[in-house]
């Protein structure tokens, strides 16, 4: 049996995310479906994790296995001729069969991208804002994350995860332009909804409205319910894996 790596991205305006879903479609299914056409069998992927719906991925990893020696370049040139204009195939790889899309992966990255003033051509891939936000403060605040390990407060309620233990090597936000930043935060796992709720409590304490000393207890709290609101899906990329 060969295992064979995909690395891809992907628009996930139109997906109910990464992972198969019984009630819309999904990356994963594409994905899976273009595969099984041109290897003629069903073909089962394991991906490097989830992105939720309308999340984004500039960069995406998922496995699967296969009985015979694959042409990787002939196969991604098929996959990308089958696969809607919203998926990309990078590459296809082979790798020993210890190596693991999602367990072997040792650190994720996310940005989430807002803007401040109206701009139509952010509006798909960023979240505009209408008010200012004290980016200092919010960096801040930010460094406070390096200093635990425990992102309960920061999880979707009702998700059934074992731990919410999370290890953030880096957070912070960074200037891309006249009125455009991007949060960057890496970690080798993270939880759902996990980076969207934390933009959003940074964003409470940006607009003063939560001070350093409030925000390390909600950190700490461990409580949803505590924590900002959770930001809109469609300005969240995943932008790397690292094995």
């Amino acid at each position: 049996m060969h295992r064979y790596f995909i690395c891809f991205r992907y628009d996930g305006t139109a997906y109910h995310g990464w992972q198969v879903q019984p009630n819309g479609n999904s990356v994963q299914a594409e994905l899976q479906q273009a595969m099984s056409v041109i290897l003629r069998e069903p073909i089962v992927t394991v991906g490097a994790g989830r992105t939720d719906a309308g999340v984004h991925a500039r960069k995406m990893f998922a496995h699967f296995d296969f009985h015979a020696e694959i042409d990787t370049k002939q196969f991604t040139y098929k996959l990308n001729r089958l696969l809607p204009r919203d998926i990309s195939v990078l590459n296809v790889f082979s790798l020993s069969e210890d190596m693991h899309a999602r367990f072997s992966a040792k650190w994720r990255t996310y940005h989430y991208y807002i803007h401040l003033s109206k701009n139509p051509f952010l509006r798909h891939y960023s979240c505009q804002l209408p008010y200012q936000l004290d980016f200092s403060l919010m960096n801040e605040a930010a460094s406070h994350l390096l200093k635990v390990e425990d992102f309960g407060a920061f999880c979707k309620s009702n998700t059934d995860v074992k731990t919410t233990l999370c290890h953030v090597v880096q957070a912070e936000w960074v200037e891309v332009g006249e009125d455009a930043w991007y949060f960057v935060i890496k970690a080798n796992r993270f939880l759902r909804n996990m980076v969207r709720a934390v933009v959003g409590t940074l964003i409470e304490v940006g607009r003063h409205r939560m001070t350093l000393d409030e925000f390390d207890a909600v950190v700490r709290s461990g409580n949803r319910t505590k924590a900002g609101e959770s930001m809109p899906a469609n300005a969240l990329f995943l932008e790397d894996v690292e094995y």
